[in-house]
This record gives C-alpha cells, structure tokens and sequence, in this order.
C-alpha cells in the first residue's frame, strides 16, 4: 500500500531545491532504472508493479497500476519507479579528451537528449554552465534513457573553464567554417548554446574555432537546428575524422 507521505516526497522531488536538500532523484522504467543499478547508483525506495521482473533482486513496495500513475511523472509509466542518491559533485578537473560544455541550455529534452548523444559517442564529460537545466530533473533523466549513469557532469562557470584550457575551443556559429572541410582535433571541447540565443558573448569570446554546419536548401529555410540535432551532427563528424 502506498503511504500518502511516500507520495509527496517522491513529488517534492520535481523541485530541485527538494533534490539538492534530499540528495536523491527520480527514474522511471526497467531501461533507466536498470542502467542506473549497473553503474553503481544506489537506490533509495523502488516502488514497482507485480508485473516487474525485477532482474536484480532489489527490494521493492509493491504498488497497483494506478498507485504508480499518481507517483510518475510519465504518461505512460513502466513497471517501475525508483529514488537513487545523487553522486558526489564532481571536482573541476582540466578536460581531457573530447568533451561537450553547454552554456545555458534550458529544454529538459535537450539536456537529456544530449547526455545519451554523448554516451553514444564516447564523450564522458560535460560541463555545464550554472544556468543550464539540472540534470537530475525527472524529465532529463527519462530523455536520457539510462545514459546520465555513463557520463559525468560537471556545473561550473564555463568562462574560469575555457579561459584556462589548452585544448581547442570549438563553438557553432553562423560565421563558423563549414564543418565538413574545417581540420578537428581529436582532443577539444564542443560548446553547444542556449536554445534561443546561441552561445553567450562571453563564452563566444573564447572560442577558438568557429564552426558552421552548411544548409543545403537554397531561399527560405529553418532559422536554425535544434541544439540537440546539432550537438549529434557535430559529435558524428568529430568522431568520423577519428
């Protein structure tokens, strides 16, 4: 039987600043909730249907169907659904490798969407700008279908960043150079903008490579990708250079 105070801590929940207080989020569903428990993540309460198969063995409350509506935050909820404990804050260390920063990317879609489109590609660091959607929101955990468990994301001031860094600073801008014919390095930094503005002024100001991902309709056209779609076009070609 669900308790109407397991109810309203798993929705407080929804909030960060009941996230950052409690330590814990939420996922939803056997894909998420699985992966999360592969790579270690420690859940907190799991609250699943009869129907779960439970591969893991994990304690469970048992719930209805209609117990799991009200505690989702889904339209269609998956079997299960589970508190985890948020890992540790992560130190800001130089980055290494291939990386992503986004500077002030809002969409909890997006956010998720590009935390698995960094999983796919092998990417395992982001750093966020403080004003970027937090990553443990419900909604960014579902979009990234498992893949917050693999990569790591770091909040931090991306000017005090990519001020110091030694790698290449690569941004997408309209005066970039056409992606496809421009030199990439193997090792550098990615920074994707804001949905509606682009990359802030001040990031802009350190980015040391501009790129451009050409349109190939002639006249009227689309105003721009989705920062999701041109985060995955961009990291394809990084990686296909590789």
């Amino acid at each position: 039987m669900l308790s109407k105070n397991q109810l309203r801590q798993v929705k407080l929940l929804e909030q960060k600043k009941h996230r950052q207080q409690s330590g814990l989020f939420v996922a939803e569903g056997p894909k998420v909730v699985g992966d999360l428990l592969r790579c270690g993540f420690k859940p907190q309460t799991v609250f699943a249907t009869a129907a779960y198969e439970n591969p893991f063995g994990i304690d469970c409350i048992e719930v209805t169907p209609d117990e799991l509506r009200k505690l989702s935050f889904l339209q269609h909820p998956q079997y299960v659904l589970a508190t985890f404990c948020m890992p540790k804050t992560s130190e800001v260390t130089e980055p290494r490798g291939l990386c992503l920063a986004l500077d002030g990317v809002q969409d909890p879609g997006n956010l998720g969407t590009i935390i698995r489109i960094a999983d796919w590609f092998g990417i395992d660091t982001i750093y966020c700008s403080q004003d970027t959607a937090d990553a443990w929101n419900p909604k960014v955990v579902q979009a990234t279908m498992g893949s917050i468990a693999r990569v790591n994301i770091i909040y931090t001031k991306l000017t005090d960043l990519l001020g110091q860094t030694s790698l290449p600073v690569y941004g997408t801008l309209l005066d970039g150079e056409d992606l496809y014919s421009k030199n990439l390095a193997e090792e550098g930094i990615i920074v994707m903008g804001n949905e509606g503005n682009g990359i802030s002024a001040e990031v802009r100001q350190l980015v040391t490579e501009k790129l451009f991902i050409p349109c190939y309709r002639k006249g009227d056209t689309a105003e721009s990708l989705n920062v999701a779609i041109a985060t995955a076009i961009t990291c394809a070609e990084f990686r296909r250079r590789k």
